[in-house]
């Protein structure tokens, strides 16, 4: 005679990935962004540099580690350091939840250390770039917090 448990099985949707984003800003009020491997998960994409959260690992060491393996820089951040924003998106095929904190205090020149394009660029121009539909609202509260607007050229759609 063969017994089965009548409780259901739930199993974690393995599917969202927790991401380190570093905001970093320099002197000149502009972001460090990089250009996603066009082989990647939204290839081709502007993005803010982070990466993922290992389990256990602090939001400070995972960017810590992020910046100096992406892009060369070494970040001054708190331990305890606090995200500014969250932001929880789902792409349709994985769903990720962004732990961003604005950093302005970094050593190191700025380099693609996996061959991608890293440059800075100011605040008001971010809205003409192509990112990921996730960082949207990073680019409006950034925009927003720093008193800057969007400086696009109006388009006309008629």
């Amino acid at each position: 005679m063969s017994t089965y448990l009548s409780t259901p099985i739930t199993v974690p949707d393995m599917r969202q990935i927790d991401v380190a984003v570093g905001v970093v800003l320099d002197d000149a009020g502009r972001v460090l962004l990089a250009r996603r491997p066009e082989a990647l998960h939204q290839g081709g994409k502007l993005e803010f540099p982070g990466g993922k959260i290992e389990p256990g690992e602090s939001l400070a060491h995972a960017m810590q580690r992020e910046f100096l393996e992406e892009v060369n820089l070494a970040l001054h951040v708190p331990e305890d350091l606090a995200p500014w924003q969250v932001i929880e998106h789902d792409y349709g095929d994985k769903q990720v939840r962004l732990m961003i904190a604005l950093v302005t205090s970094y050593s190191g020149t700025p380099m693609g250390n996996e061959g991608q394009d890293v440059f800075w660029q100011p605040v008001a121009q971010l809205k003409a770039a192509d990112f990921p539909a996730a960082n949207v609202a990073i680019i409006d509260k950034l925009q927003q917090h720093l008193g800057v607007e969007d400086d696009r050229p109006m388009v006309d759609e008629g």
